[in-house]
């Protein structure tokens, strides 16, 4: 995995982008690059268009302009089965986890494999179990989300997200609503998805702890400029910025966002 990275393959390239809501501009002249068994970070300050970006890049909402490439196809340029197709290689994990509350966790994961492979019912259970085991829920199979707590719901959510093997997954926000440890947690399990499963996985947050935890590559969004204003390691970013602005959003305390 770490070969992959470092050959640097372009997974997903944004290309002068602008993101819109009618007449008003959100963020403008977008351009960056996320590679293969990139953990990229989409960071910025409350309202600069982070979960929007999102949103564009996994087909939830159309760009005003610009292109959005999965490899060599242009997502919004290409035919909608092809769109499809590229959509059944990507795994959401959602801000709230959007578990059905009705349904055990089993069934929650079990439901992208009943609708998109021909697996028999044995089959999924048994893929079902691979899945919640490898983010730490085995044995919860049959319990529902309002009697776990919200660490193991955001969990279950991402077992969900892989469920189809996924190559990229988006987490938007994830450690919304978690205390420090279970963030922690997260943050953990992040990279070791990445190592083990070799995907390319891109989050959207502005939590500190996340960023310098699991983020290679980043893009930072200004809402005052309505652009990117820094991409790159964060890391780096930190130690070689000279923006005044991104240097005080990566130094900030927690309390201050």
């Amino acid at each position: 995995m770490q070969e992959q990275a470092t050959k640097s393959e372009p997974h997903i390239i944004v290309h002068d982008l602008t993101m819109a809501y009618g007449s008003f501009v959100v963020m403008r002249d977008l351009n960056f690059t996320v590679n293969r068994g990139d953990i990229f970070i989409i960071m910025g300050g409350s309202g600069c268009g982070k979960s929007t970006l999102m949103k564009i890049m996994v087909g939830l909402k159309e760009p005003a302009t610009g292109q959005v490439f999965y490899g060599d196809v242009s997502f919004w340029e290409t035919e909608p089965t092809e769109r499809d197709g590229i959509m059944k290689r990507v795994g959401i994990l959602y801000q709230s986890g959007a578990l059905w509350s009705s349904m055990t966790l089993a069934e929650n994961v079990a439901l992208p494999l009943e609708q998109y492979t021909d697996l028999t019912p044995s089959q999924i259970r048994e893929v079902v179990s691979l899945k919640l085991s490898l983010v730490g829920l085995a044995g919860f199979e049959e319990f529902h989300p309002s009697e776990i707590s919200g660490g193991m719901r955001k969990r279950a959510g991402l077992a969900r997200a892989m469920a189809l093997d996924p190559e990229i997954l988006f987490f938007d926000e994830p450690s919304a609503g978690l205390d420090p440890i279970s963030a922690h947690l997260l943050d953990e399990l992040i990279l070791e998805l990445r190592e083990s499963l070799g995907a390319t996985i891109v989050v959207v947050t502005h939590e500190l702890a996340s960023i310098f935890a699991v983020g290679n590559n980043s893009v930072f969004l200004d809402p005052e400029t309505r652009t990117m204003i820094a991409s790159g390691d964060p890391h780096r970013l930190l130690e070689e910025s000279r923006d005044p602005k991104v240097r005080t959003f990566l130094t900030r305390g927690e309390s201050s966002e």
